[in-house]
């Protein structure tokens, strides 16, 4: 069963009315125990010095309760607004809770509400700052990339295929070059005796011409 709707500090308040209603005998500056401490002094245990270390200790678990995201804040406020107001009451309405053990009682009692309500408006503020951000995030829709169109580049020819192509122009060229060579070589040398018959031709001519 979960204890987050009970007040932890009305426990050591219960205890001082049991004390103060049920042993009208027993105060709270009874000796419970005596220690002595290293210093050689001795000290002396009270009844309301348990009482208020015990309310100290239930402290932290109130406070760690009313930290806890889905604490009951309505219910454990209202329960600790009520020892709050029943503590005080007691300290200044009757004179046998007139003492230090009472109000440092209700002073615990008042830390403990505060936090509370100190802790909710935290909550609260920050489940505010969060609700926009979750609605941003809802309405964002991912953006649709075009597809790509591009063609994919046509697959490179292996090696076997693309060596006929490269030795047809390398072989055209080696037999034009044959070819020019055979031209070269196969070209005839001038006839020299056409030549010399031009020339007796010529001579003739001269002579035959009247001088001048």
């Amino acid at each position: 069963m979960s204890i987050i709707g009970f007040p932890l500090l009305l426990i050591p308040v219960a205890i001082c009315n049991i004390i103060v209603f049920l042993m009208p005998g027993l105060g709270f500056d009874a000796a419970l125990a005596r220690v002595a401490l290293p210093s050689g002094a001795t000290w002396t245990i009270a009844l309301g010095d348990v009482l208020v270390a015990l309310g100290v200790l239930l402290l932290l678990p109130e406070v760690m309760k009313a930290a806890r995201p889905g604490a009951k804040y309505l219910t454990d406020h209202l329960l600790s607004l009520l020892v709050l107001g029943g503590t005080v009451a007691e300290f200044v309405m009757l004179p046998q809770f007139a003492n230090q053990t009472v109000f440092v009682l209700a002073m615990l009692a008042l830390v403990d509400f505060l936090s509370g309500v100190a802790l909710r408006s935290r909550h609260q503020s920050a489940a505010r700052a969060g609700q926009p951000a979750k609605r941003r995030g809802k309405a964002v829709q991912p953006i649709a990339l075009p597809e790509d169109t591009t063609e994919a580049p046509a697959p490179a020819l292996p090696a076997s295929e693309l060596s006929p192509q490269t030795a047809e122009p390398t072989s055209a060229a080696t037999t034009a070059a044959s070819m020019a060579e055979a031209v070269l070589l196969d070209r005839p040398e001038p006839v020299k005796a056409a030549g010399s018959q031009a020339v007796a031709e010529l001579a003739k001519a001269e002579e035959k011409s009247p001088a001048r």
